[in-house]
């Protein structure tokens, strides 16, 4: 695909929903199962189910990824994907955009053994790497509104409302509520 033609997708989409706002809203769904051990497979969409696991040190067999891999992997490739859609729209030429991501996670809060260590990441740190002809002022305006605009980053970075239930024998429980701050 075109830089060309992922700008025509994108304008295209922007001016359905300039035209009809109710349209912007979307929702993006997974769904789930645990298989064995500590390995489970994921389905989105039409594509095929993959699996997740954990390395030996955590009980899985390091057949696939992890989900705090994933949550990276999520956030980089949320950051090349708005790069190359908002060069597209700029009309920046883009040769290329790699991004190294590193989590930083205390084993400690999973397991439970120090309750003042959050079970989730304590940092998380990016390195983004372009290649790009185009101007340095071009390039900040780019910079500016991916970092702005990526919606992992944005999960990530601001507190979200999340809710689940949990059915135990068909029986509901509330699992979470939190509300955002």
């Amino acid at each position: 695909m075109s830089q060309e033609t992922v700008r025509t997708a994108l304008m295209n989409t922007i001016e359905g929903i300039q035209n009809n706002p109710a349209m912007s809203g979307v929702v993006f769904r997974a769904d789930t199962k645990w298989e064995e051990d500590v390995r489970c497979s994921a389905k989105i969409r039409d594509f095929a189910p993959f699996d997740i696991d954990e390395p030996p040190e955590l009980g899985g067999k390091d057949s696939a990824a992890n989900p705090v891999e994933l949550v990276l992997v999520a956030l980089g490739t949320c950051q090349e994907i708005m790069y190359s859609a908002y060069a597209s729209v700029m009309n920046i030429p883009l040769e290329g955009v790699s991004v190294n991501v590193r989590g930083y996670l205390d084993l400690k809060g999973m397991f439970g053994l120090d309750e003042s260590v959050t079970p989730g990441f304590n940092r998380i740190s990016f390195d983004t790497e372009i290649t790009s002809s185009a101007d340095s002022e071009s390039l900040s305006k780019l910079i500016h509104t991916v970092e702005t605009h990526c919606p992992v980053l944005d999960i990530l970075v601001k507190q979200q409302s999340v809710s689940g239930k949990v059915k135990v024998n068909g029986k509901t429980h509330d699992a979470l509520n939190s509300s955002a701050a």
